[in-house]
């Protein structure tokens, strides 16, 4: 069998947590040939994140054709994107994709950074989410796009509906930031499913999001579908929090050698 390929378009995180860093290293521990284009660059660690530039978009296209011209993925995700400009030019590209994408809509660092703006999240919306086989917010990403406010377990599945008629085929709203267990809610062809996993209380959880993403889009690349690279990536991420390795004197990253 060919070694599959996985591809993500994300920011750089220069402590390893998260990012094109987090991405990478999920897709070796999945089996599968991790390739990046950087759209933006940050000046962080575990405690805060002090600068962030972006990548002109034509750079992060020459970026994209070299990879695609030469290495073609099984699947592909986007994180951090950052400006209209970038998520324009990335989902220009993103019509022609002949492999899923996943978009994780990366709106704010753990540290509370604004990292895409209200024009850029309109873009993200207009532009890419319409591309997207799934897309991954967190309980707050999800209250945002869905332009409503949390009111308990009813209003996720609500949240989850208007979302999918933004465009992407399926929505999975992560429940990271829900008080009881982690559960996330996908919404896929008009059914829901629940995936759930006990709660881990320690504040290592830096690039949760992007290693979640990143699992589900290295199980896609291999050939699984929708449903199973979830159920993967969910005991991937579940172990990766709950074994981390203490790192840091702040949201320390989780541990992308957990056991598959």
């Amino acid at each position: 069998m060919p070694l599959p390929v996985a591809l993500t378009i994300a920011g750089s995180d220069p402590s390893g947590g998260a990012g094109i860093q987090a991405d990478l290293k999920t897709f070796h521990q999945f089996g599968v040939y991790g390739m990046s284009v950087i759209t933006l660059l940050t000046v962080q660690n575990t405690c805060n994140v002090t600068r962030v530039e972006h990548v002109s978009p034509d750079l992060v296209l020459a970026q994209l054709d070299a990879v695609l011209d030469d290495i073609p993925p099984q699947a592909a995700k986007t994180g951090a994107l950052g400006s209209r400009e970038i998520i324009e030019a990335v989902a220009a590209r993103a019509a022609e994709f002949p492999f899923p994408l996943v978009v994780d809509p990366v709106m704010i660092s753990k540290h509370g950074a604004p990292l895409l703006n209200d024009e850029a999240r309109s873009a993200l919306v207009k532009y890419l989410l319409p591309h997207a086989l799934l897309l991954t917010p967190n309980l707050h990403e999800a209250m945002a796009l869905a332009r409503m406010e949390y009111s308990g377990a009813s209003s996720i599945e609500t949240a989850a509906r208007a979302i999918a008629d933004l465009g992407p085929r399926a929505v999975l709203i992560k429940g990271g930031h829900l008080e009881d267990e982690a559960s996330d809610v996908l919404f896929l062809s008009g059914e829901f499913h629940l995936f759930t996993a006990p709660r881990t209380d320690t504040p290592h959880t830096h690039g949760t999001g992007c290693t979640f993403s990143a699992a589900i889009t290295a199980s896609l690349a291999q050939g699984d579908d929708l449903l199973t690279a979830i159920q993967s990536a969910k005991r991937f991420i579940s172990k990766a929090i709950e074994t981390n390795p203490g790192l840091g004197h702040g949201f320390g990253p989780v541990n992308h050698f957990a056991k598959l």
